[in-house]
């Protein structure tokens, strides 16, 4: 096996706003790109109510009124990343890999399992059964969806990621079609452990078999590494 590559992780804590998430990220894939950034990162946070519409997006999937979405303070964006409609929240655990293919493997597909490998095994380490499901990207519990998927990548270098229902309302997923899935029933590990873990304590599981599955040597950055990123390209 080659030796572990270093990758940096930045775990945010609070609310990250979605816009400065999303600026610091393109930054961040355009420095590593460029050979600027010399090594990957992992960005692991927490959003308020937030719907996003991937590149597949059709706004139909959003199922609720522009009025319902004001009122519960739930904003609307459009991205650049795969896949159809989706939704962050607090008690969710987003993750962001700025990650150089070339380094790995030039497979987006493999990039795909590999993420969804990650997010397996982070899950049996709390005995719940994640498993992928033929012909759509994530991870789901029996026939329950608990983690997305939606990546871009520039230059070979992914930006966007994941999200893994820890302690999530689930009540918020009625107001879209959750992936452009009909009657999709989607669940957190709250529910299927019927307690509630601290999304710090699960981004740390997730690390770990992040590093694992690409086999990489972690290290810890101060947030300042990420967020100043998204203040320097605030217009």
């Amino acid at each position: 096996m080659n030796k572990p590559k270093l990758c940096k992780v930045v775990q945010l804590p609070g609310l990250t706003d979605y816009s400065h998430a999303i600026r610091a990220q393109r930054e961040l894939a355009g420095a590593r790109a460029r050979g600027e950034l010399p090594h990957d990162m992992l960005v692991l946070l927490e959003h308020p109510r937030v719907i996003t519409l991937g590149r597949g997006a059709s706004e139909s999937n959003i199922s609720a009124s522009s009025e319902l979405l004001l009122s519960r303070g739930v904003e609307v964006h459009e991205t650049e990343r795969g896949g159809d409609v989706t939704y962050h929240g607090p008690g969710q655990l987003v993750g962001y890999p700025i990650i150089y293919l070339a380094q790995h493997k030039k497979d987006l597909h493999w990039y795909l399992r590999q993420i969804e490998e990650v997010l397996i095994q982070t899950l049996a380490g709390y005995e719940i059964p994640g498993k992928r499901v033929v012909g759509y990207t994530g991870v789901w519990v029996g026939n329950r969806k608990i983690a997305s998927i939606g990546v871009h990548v520039t230059r070979w270098v992914t930006f966007h990621g994941f999200a893994l229902n820890v302690t999530t309302d689930l009540n918020d997923f009625d107001l879209i079609v959750p992936c452009g899935i009909e009657a999709v029933d989607m669940t957190s590990m709250q529910r299927e452990l019927g307690q509630a873990y601290r999304l710090a304590e699960i981004g740390d599981r997730v690390s770990e078999s992040f590093a694992s599955v690409f086999n990489l040597h972690l290290e810890r950055a101060d947030a300042r590494e990420f967020l100043d990123r998204a203040a320097s390209t605030r217009t």
